[in-house]
Parts: C-alpha cells; sequence; structure tokens
C-alpha cells in the first residue's frame, strides 16, 4: 500500500513539472482619448457638445477633456463647472486644437481648419458641399479623418442627432407660432388654445416626420385644430399610430392643401427631402390666400424651405411679413434653445467616446460600428464621400477598403 501511495506522489510531482497552458487575461484593450472643445465662432450658434456632467464621466474613465474658456457661456454652463468637472480649461483655440480628437457643434470655419494638425480627428456637422474646395484639399492635405454627425446613424438606421434635434425643433415651432400670434409680434391676437366658447387656432403641418410629429403633439397638447399633409400615406399612417388617435391628415393635393391654409392661423414647414432641396409644395399664390395675421414657421428653410414665399432669417431677426402674413424661417431652430439641445446631444456624444476608449480608439471602432462609419467623410486624408467626390470632382476611395488594409 506504501509503495503505491508513493508510487501516486511521485506522478503526480511528475506531471507537476510537465509545461503547463497559461491563462492570460485577455480583457478589452482600452485606449485614452484626449477630447478637444473649442468655442464656436458660427453666427447664432449656441448649442455644446458636451455638458459638464458628460465630462465628469469621461474624466472618472481615465479620458482628457480640454474645452476653451467661455464654451458654454451661452447655455449657462460656467467655466467653473467643466474644471470642477475634471476638464482643463484652455485661453485659446490653438491650445484646443492640440487634442488628439476635436469634437464640435458647427462645421469647420477655414481659420478652424487651418489649426487642424496632421491625423487629427474631426467630429462635427461637416457641410463640407457648402465651403470652398481648398478647405477640403487642405484637410485631406493634412490626413484629417473627419466625421459628420449629422450622418452617424444608430442600430435601428435611424439618425439620432437628426432625429433629435427635429424633436426640439418641431415642439419649439409651435412654441414660436404661439409667440408670433400675439398683437404685440403682428399677429391676430390669437390663443392656439382657444377657451370654452372660442374656437381654437386651425394649425396645418406639411410633413409627418419627426418634426411634423412633434409639431402634432405640441399643437395637440396646447389644444389647437391640426390637420397635417405629407407625401407619403405610410408616414401619415405611422403618424397616426405613434399618436394613438385619429387626427385630420391627408396626402399632398395642391387643391386640399390650398382649402386648408386659407382657413389656417398656423402652418409649419417640416418636410424634408431624400436627397437635394426640399420640395416647395407652397405656392406664392397659396400665401397670398392666407389670413392676414397668420403665422408660417418654416422649419424646412435649411434644405430651401417649401413655402415659395420663404427667405432666410436668423436669430437676431426671425421674421418678416409678405401678403400680411408673418414668416419665421431660420435654419438653426434647436440653437434657439441651446440648453436643451446641449443635453440632447451629450446624451448621443458620451456613450459614443467611451465605447471609442473601450474597443481601443476611433479606429477600431470604426470597424464595429456600422452607423458611426456612415458619418465618415474623411479617412486620413482619403476622401470617402461618394457625393463630395462628385461635387469637387476629387478622387474616391471605399472606406470598407481603406479599413481592411489599416
Amino acid at each position: 500500500m506504501s509503495t503505491s501511495s508513493e508510487l501516486l506522489k511521485q506522478l503526480a510531482r511528475e506531471v507537476a513539472l510537465l509545461p503547463q497552458e497559461q491563462t492570460l487575461e485577455t480583457g478589452r484593450r482600452r485606449k485614452n482619448l484626449f477630447i478637444g472643445i473649442p468655442k464656436e465662432t458660427t453666427a447664432q450658434e449656441h448649442r455644446v457638445p458636451l455638458n459638464p456632467a458628460s465630462v465628469a464621466v469621461l474624466v472618472g474613465r481615465g479620458h482628457d477633456v480640454v474645452v476653451q474658456r467661455g464654451v458654454g457661456q451661452s447655455v449657462q454652463f460656467q467655466d467653473s463647472d467643466y474644471t470642477e468637472a475634471g476638464a482643463m480649461l484652455a485661453e485659446s483655440a490653438e491650445e484646443v486644437f492640440k487634442a488628439d480628437l476635436i469634437l464640435k457643434i458647427a462645421a469647420p470655419t477655414p481659420a478652424e481648419i487651418a489649426l487642424l494638425r496632421p491625423k487629427q480627428i474631426l467630429i462635427s456637422a461637416l457641410q463640407m458641399s457648402g465651403h470652398p474646395k481648398d478647405s477640403l484639399r487642405s484637410m485631406m492635405d493634412k490626413k484629417v479623418t473627419a466625421v459628420a454627425w449629422d450622418f452617424i446613424k444608430d442600430r435601428e438606421g435611424i439618425y439620432p442627432i437628426i432625429r433629435a434635434m427635429g424633436e426640439i425643433a418641431g415642439n419649439t415651432s409651435m412654441q414660436i407660432a404661439g409667440e408670433y400670434l400675439s398683437t404685440d409680434k403682428g399677429g391676430q391676437g390669437l390663443m392656439l388654445g382657444g377657451i370654452s366658447g372660442v374656437a381654437p387656432a386651425e394649425v396645418v403641418i406639411i410633413g409627418a416626420g419627426t418634426v411634423g410629429e412633434f409639431a402634432t403633439r405640441a399643437a395637440m397638447g396646447l389644444g389647437a385644430s391640426v390637420r397635417v399633409f405629407d407625401k407619403s400615406i405610410y408616414r401619415l399612417r405611422r403618424l397616426q399610430s405613434d399618436l394613438g388617435q385619429r387626427i385630420w391628415t391627408s396626402v399632398i393635393q395642391p387643391d386640399v392643401l390650398k382649402q386648408a391654409l386659407q382657413q389656417a392661423d398656423v402652418a409649419i414647414g417640416a418636410l424634408r427631402p431624400e436627397h437635394g432641396r426640399t420640395p416647395m409644395v407652397v405656392t406664392e399664390e397659396m400665401v397670398r390666400d392666407m389670413k392676414n395675421g397668420s403665422v408660417i414657421v418654416d422649419v424646412s428653410i435649411d434644405r430651401g424651405g417649401c413655402f415659395e414665399t420663404s427667405e432666410l432669417t436668423s436669430l437676431t431677426d426671425p421674421v418678416f411679413r409678405k401678403y400680411g402674413v408673418v414668416h419665421y424661417c431660420v435654419p438653426n431652430i434647436a440653437s434657439r434653445v441651446p440648453r436643451t439641445a446641449s443635453y440632447a446631444l451629450a446624451n448621443i456624444f458620451t456613450p459614443l467616446l467611451l465605447g471609442m476608449g473601450d474597443v481601443g480608439g476611433f479606429e477600431e471602432l470604426i470597424k464595429r460600428d456600422l452607423g458611426l462609419r456612415h458619418g465618415v467623410y474623411l479617412f486620413n486624408g482619403a476622401l470617402t464621400s461618394e457625393i463630395l467626390s462628385e461635387a469637387f470632382r476629387l478622387p474616391y476611395k471605399d472606406l470598407d477598403i481603406l479599413l481592411a488594409a489599416f
């Protein structure tokens, strides 16, 4: 028995001396990001991409954030709020642009493009089609990677930032309409909802997308009588379903639309095109036949507008009158309520940046995230937008091929 026991012990010792398979902790290859947020210089752009609470979350996960002094002044975020959250405070844009990743709202100005460094990452509303060809060339020469946040998609294929800004624009459009219906603003002196014994205001909403849906919700919540028009019967059905109740809807037919506008106190332009310019569905003649003192809020003005009489206005000079009708045609309505918009933007950007750090950086994330990849205009200086390639007659490279070789 003792001999057998000693033999087993000897075998155990020999097995222990054999090479063993080593188990290593793999984990995720994290990367600390260096994020810069410059102060916006574009006129009437008051939104910020990250609020102090979001900065605190990012800094708590090991990322570095630098903000320019006064970046949140328009939305009542003090510099001290950002520094207490862990951000570094920079006196100038030049200091901010030393960061590896620049996060901003408006498209980069020529002065900001000049500050970009080679191999830097820029996330903003690029809108490069509105910039000179030289600006795009300059970014390409610096081998910048540029992402348009207005083209980023989520897992469901929805543009989350566009939808969030659309929700804000739809709600705010009804607030604007109610304001300009008042006598001191040149309106008819009406309440949107009316009172007992007094009929509510008549509201016509053209477009049943996100802006149209939230404009409809706001109008109904205020007690107005609402009619909704759209080119798509599918969108009208979806609107009815989402609202959970029947409302007056119609596909866009000129005679029916004209009749509705003649009775309208408020008309909201909420159409968005699939490509190119917004279809102009309301003619000058239709506007001429509207009530004196009625209000048009053309939310579609950023893509040309759906009223023939619409002309671009600004937050400092937002309205004009034509044929006795008040026209509000500000392209960036979300910047009218920048604090709300900034919180909405931070809710989207913060998880995106956290995910970027967790997987090992921007390049690793776009390999996995098709929605983020959809927003890439430039990758290490290579133009990856087919639309811009055609517009500027510049060579285009497929991003999937570039990533495969990266």
